[in-house]
């Protein structure tokens, strides 16, 4: 089986493409390099000892998409990362990443509704919740409306895969809502390298640790929380990484019952923001310099995952606890 991993040399796409490789299948990686670096490509291959094929293309160019399809012709499936993700930068830039995040998911469709049968995995985020009335959050929560451009644009993608999958049989799409991914692989090789400002509160910790930051801030500490902060459920990377490897065995094998499907893929336990800086203190040895600072606009409370669906129908679980996520962390920041 040949899949295409869209972003496949970001955080998440690369821990994917090693999984898959893992597995026996054939990978061929696209992405423009513009939140990654190529060394991530010798990761991967050190981790599996296994060739990859990379193409440098900004999906954003239709021609190139064309391309690609008629020279990889054979393509049985697709998993689809390469999207613009920072919520703060989408406020800011709403017409960039409407163009980034939805006109490259049209352009793949558009190729995969040629073939006979095709599988298509959507990278989404539970971020399409926003403050769900009821926790854990079930896949059947209602959708609310979007706090940012790069809320929408999962939304929206979700919206443009399931109107496609209803006019286009063959073609058969799951979409994983993640909830919040860190960590790195056990080998260290490959992890979380946010280029520029982290958006995300783990490598903001990792990188105070190492002493990249002066100080880390905690937004807000007045939240009807049980210690105050914001409320969240952390899955280690490699486990989330697996839940794409069994989405797409459940594609290939035909075990879909409709073609387009939703899963959460989170561990069903929330952490709040001040557990998770006591717990890499703990799994580190580190004391962490962090000041209180005043809420963040758009922060929702508390949100972590009903994973009942994902654990009875793809067959996956978290195996991986914070502490493993954490010290994984930490080691690759080290590195």
């Amino acid at each position: 089986m040949k899949i295409l991993v869209t972003g496949g040399l970001g955080f998440i796409g690369s821990h994917v493409v090693a999984e898959l490789q893992n597995e026996g299948f054939e990978v061929v990686i696209i992405d423009n390099l513009s939140n990654s670096t190529i060394d991530v490509l010798e990761g991967i291959i050190a981790i599996t000892g296994i060739e990859l094929v990379f193409e440098k293309i900004d999906l954003r160019d239709k021609s190139l998409v064309v391309d690609f399809f008629k020279r990889h012709h054979d393509i049985n499936g697709v998993i689809h990362f390469a999207a613009s993700k920072a919520v703060g930068e989408s406020v800011e830039l709403p017409l960039l990443y409407y163009e980034n995040n939805l006109n490259t998911l049209i352009y793949l469709l558009q190729e995969l509704q040629k073939k006979e049968s095709a599988n298509f995995i959507f990278s989404s985020s539970c971020t399409v919740y926003g403050q769900a009335d009821s926790l854990p959050i079930t896949e059947s929560a209602p959708i609310k409306k979007a706090a940012s451009p790069y809320g929408n644009t999962k939304q929206i993608g979700e919206e443009i895969i399931l109107d496609t999958c209803k006019v286009v049989p063959n073609l058969n799409a799951i979409a994983l809502r993640y909830f919040n991914p860190i960590g790195a692989h056990e080998s260290i090789r490959i992890g979380e390298l946010p280029l520029g400002t982290p958006q995300n509160l783990v490598p903001f910790i990792t990188q105070t640790a190492i002493g990249k930051r002066t100080q880390l801030s905690v937004f807000g500490d007045d939240y009807p929380t049980e210690d105050g902060t914001c409320v969240r459920d952390y899955i280690h990377v490699v486990d989330l990484a697996k839940a794409h490897v069994m989405a797409l065995t459940r594609l290939i094998n035909g075990s879909n019952k409709d073609n387009f499907e939703v899963f959460n893929i989170g561990t069903g336990k929330g952490s709040s923001v001040l557990e998770v800086i006591h717990t890499f203190e703990e799994v580190s040895g580190k004391k962490l310099n962090y000041k209180i600072v005043g809420r963040r606009e758009g922060d929702v409370i508390s949100a972590y995952a009903d994973t009942h669906k994902a654990n009875t129908i793809l067959k996956w679980n978290a195996k991986l606890n914070l502490k493993d996520a954490l010290l994984s962390a930490w080691k690759w920041e080290n590195k």
